[in-house]
């Protein structure tokens, strides 16, 4: 049994640098508010809820929720690293669909701290250590960051495959701040152009400057999904519906075939999209608008190819001929994505979401996509978890 899955509420808060937001259970109320305002019901209508973050102490999710209403409702907490948002929508519309539930909330946000990512528990094995082995293997670089090291492999390995120069990661680097230029809810909406990405500071010599990665940044994102039982009868809004979703974990070629790019999640895109396009249908060209798990400027290159974009190898062509923006084939990240609306882990997959059911609604005011009929979304997190989920304008 599967029933249509709408989303008939969005809410999302401005994303602040570490140390310039409220405390989470603040965030994460004014995002589930402004969800259940915009779906035009209360909290006691809600049945479910899946609320996701990173770093965050157990049953945060319930601490969060109880300064929106304490209705004895069930909530379950998610960490699934960057893919942790978009997890919470991904169980969320199971429910839903399976007619488990009738009206459920996805919840993401996160409280940050300053600079790049760490390990928490160093006590015991990491999630880490065979991405780790593989990475000190093919690319050495111990010095780097680890998810720097994983995603920046990844470009250098297209870099040496195909040629890809890194001025292009740029140009992907400059086209985000043009779009989150038009974007009240971005945390960096200054325009940058591709030399100054090129003369920022260089994170690892010749394969990426300070720019080409994205911000750790705190807030809060939400949506409401319901069936369409559930709307017909207290009249919600059914434009946009989710046609299709997958989620997928690494395979054994992640770790195998010694391919950063796998390392960096290239296989569990490449399947989730197949997965989804399959489901709906219908085939990549179809697609109208994108957001795309851009923590890197290198990693979005490497996603037009695994989402079927543009051939493999194809990358770069398909970044100066401008098919990655309006007036292109694709336009991707119209929000200014990770690189420059932010990346609060837990709140990201979720702010994807709130940012393609405005294009498909129509909303989304000077950042809209002409006629956007489908949009797709690509959410990842090493460790590692893929999802990818489709939406159509009904």
């Amino acid at each position: 049994m599967s029933r249509d899955v709408y989303v008939a509420g969005i809410g999302m808060i401005p994303f602040t640098k570490p140390g310039a937001n409220e405390p989470y259970p603040q965030m994460a109320a004014r995002a589930t508010n402004a969800a259940l305002a915009d779906a035009g019901i209360g909290y006691a209508q809600v049945q479910q809820c899946y609320v996701g973050y990173v770093y965050g102490d157990s049953t945060a999710g319930q601490r969060a929720l109880y300064n929106v209403g304490m209705t004895g409702v069930p909530v379950i907490n998610v960490n699934n690293n960057c893919s942790t948002g978009s997890t919470a929508l991904y169980l969320a519309r199971q429910a839903v669909a399976s007619g488990a539930a009738e009206c459920v909330l996805a919840l993401g946000f996160e409280q940050m701290n300053p600079g790049a990512l760490g390990t928490i528990f160093k006590d015991r094995p990491s999630p880490f250590d065979h991405f780790d082995a593989i990475s000190e293997d093919l690319v050495g670089a111990s010095d780097v960051p680890p998810a720097l090291r994983y995603f920046g492999g990844a470009g250098l390995a297209h870099m040496k495959q195909y040629g890809t120069k890194l001025s292009t990661f740029a140009k992907i680097r400059a086209k985000a701040s043009r779009h989150a230029a038009n974007n009240p809810l971005a945390v960096f909406r200054n325009v940058v152009t591709e030399d100054e990405v090129m003369a920022s500071p260089m994170l690892w010599e010749g394969v990426m400057t300070r720019l080409m990665a994205c911000p750790p940044t705190s807030g809060a994102a939400a949506a409401i999904v319901c069936s369409e039982q559930f709307a017909q009868k207290h009249g919600l809004n059914r434009e946009v519906k989710i046609a299709a979703q997958a989620m997928t974990t690494d395979f054994a070629a992640t770790f195998e075939n010694r391919d950063m790019r796998l390392i960096a999640g290239a296989g569990m895109t490449q399947a989730a999209a197949r997965q989804v396009y399959e489901q709906a249908g219908i085939g990549p060209q179809d697609i109208d608008v994108v957001e795309l798990h851009d923590c890197f400027a290198h990693n979005e290159l490497l996603t037009y190819e695994a989402l079927g974009l543009c051939a493999e190898g194809e990358a770069e062509k398909f970044v100066v001929d401008g098919d990655n923006t309006y007036g292109g084939k694709f336009v991707t990240n119209p929000s200014g994505g990770l690189l420059s609306k932010g990346h609060p882990l837990g709140a990201t997959g979720i702010a994807q979401c709130v940012e393609l059911v405005q294009q498909l609604r129509g909303t989304a005011e000077a950042r809209q996509v002409p006629n956007a009929r489908l949009g797709l979304q690509h959410n990842v997190g090493l460790g590692g978890a893929c999802v990818v989920t489709l939406y159509e304008r009904v």
